[in-house]
């Protein structure tokens, strides 16, 4: 059995927190330590990180929108890479499945803008992105890599 196999039998990493950026900041050192202490790479770890600060921050603003409540909070290590679901009581995604937005337009060097590369950086670290209402509740889940596989 792997390292990888070894961590993923101890079960999954769960929190549950109310909205909110310290809530979220919090939960990722929490997820990021607990990857790390189970034996994944600097790159998996930075990988589920991101993923998972975007996927956060996007229920805080646009979920909750200046609102607080409940966000659980679900990362499985697998075989060959991370399962990861959210779940909020915030407003329903509009669209109903996770944005495909074009890129935001730029003009470098001189000008990045602050945001809208969030859903990007989401679809090219993921598999199996999918979002679904039940209920009150909205469910957000991918599939995160590992790097390094063939």
């Amino acid at each position: 059995m792997t390292d990888r196999e070894q961590a993923g039998a101890a079960g999954p990493i769960r929190r549950r927190f109310t909205s909110g950026d310290k809530a979220t900041r919090e939960t990722l050192v929490h997820v990021t330590e607990a990857l790390a202490a189970a034996g994944l790479s600097e790159d998996d770890v930075a990988n589920a990180e991101l993923i998972l600060a975007e996927a956060m921050n996007n229920i805080v603003e646009h979920a909750y929108a200046g609102t607080e409540g409940p966000v659980d909070l679900t990362v499985t290590i697998g075989r060959d890479g991370l399962d990861c679901m959210l779940r909020d009581q915030g407003r329903e995604a509009p669209i109903g499945y996770p944005p495909d937005p074009p890129l935001p337009e730029m003009e470098p060097p001189l000008e990045l803008p602050e945001g809208g590369f969030g859903w990007h950086i989401i679809r090219c670290l993921t598999t199996d992105l999918r979002y679904r209402r039940e209920g009150a509740w909205n469910v957000l889940s991918c599939r995160v890599p590992f790097s390094g596989l063939d």
